[in-house]
């Protein structure tokens, strides 16, 4: 759980960079019951939320994180109201254009997972063309999920296996965990070390379901708009803090009061 009082160290001294997350995944919530709490639109909720994802970008960009992972639109957003939906569109457009100068300057990679059906065709090509120009960029990968539901990933990778065996240039018994991880819509990233939630929710809400099996998972209870740079640093801290087990013995000693416990 998250620590609300922590206070940023802009260069993170006390945290060794073997110790740090190389993945950080965000569930970005709370962006509508952040306006709401304050008598706004939600929309300017999803406004302010902006803000908090130009931030921790470059925040991402600056401790030279492999990759940064921002739950942008899931699948089952499209239930919201059209206005709300197409003020996100409006937004998703706009980020691609104004920040694709930082982008660039910034040496990042963006790359979008989920799929294109119901995103405006004007939307799709400043996308395209964000990912296209960064795609040279050696620096933080930032992958927005757009459009994005584990389980509607997870059902494309089985029908493209499928399609591979019934086509005869895959046999079954090539079928593995590997092979299955490259038919994914995230196939060459590396998998989260790190999951942020923010709004204080406690599930995952359909999001990276196969890529998050050993994430170590870190909840705030401040809504996306209210997540600041001191935040990020205090998941990366308590993150370095634990011990990692994969389900062996970890780092505990044989016969430590840890040891026995678990």
């Amino acid at each position: 759980m998250s620590n609300l009082s922590a206070t940023p160290d802009p260069q993170l001294r006390d945290l060794p960079a073997e110790a740090r997350p190389r993945h950080i995944a965000i569930i970005m919530d709370g962006n509508g019951r952040w306006a709401v709490r304050r008598h706004l639109p939600r929309i300017e909720g999803h406004r302010r939320g902006v803000a908090s994802v130009r931030r921790t970008v470059e925040e991402a960009a600056r401790l030279g994180l492999d990759q940064l992972t921002l739950y942008c639109l899931s699948s089952e957003n499209w239930k919201r109201p059209r206005r709300e939906l197409d003020f996100l569109m409006h937004l998703l457009e706009q980020y691609m254009i104004e920040e694709r100068a930082t982008i660039l300057a910034q040496n990042i990679s963006v790359r979008i997972i989920g799929r294109r059906d119901g995103i405006p065709a004007s939307v799709l090509e400043q996308m395209d063309k964000t990912v296209e120009m960064s795609g040279g960029n050696s620096g933080t990968r930032l992958c927005l999920a757009i459009n994005y539901g584990g389980r509607q990933e997870v059902v494309d990778a089985v029908r493209r296996i499928a399609q591979e065996v019934r086509q005869g240039s895959l046999p079954l018994e090539a079928i593995d965990e590997r092979l299955f991880s490259d038919r994914l819509y995230t196939a060459g990233m590396p998998d989260p070390d790190l999951l942020i939630r923010t709004a204080g929710e406690l599930r995952i809400s359909n999001f990276l379901l196969w890529q998050i099996s050993y994430a170590e998972l870190w909840v705030t209870e401040k809504c996306w708009p209210e997540f600041e740079i001191a935040d990020l640093h205090q998941a990366m801290r308590d993150y370095a803090g634990r011990d990692r087990r994969f389900g062996g013995l970890g780092a505990a000693a044989p016969g430590s009061q840890r040891d026995k416990e678990s």
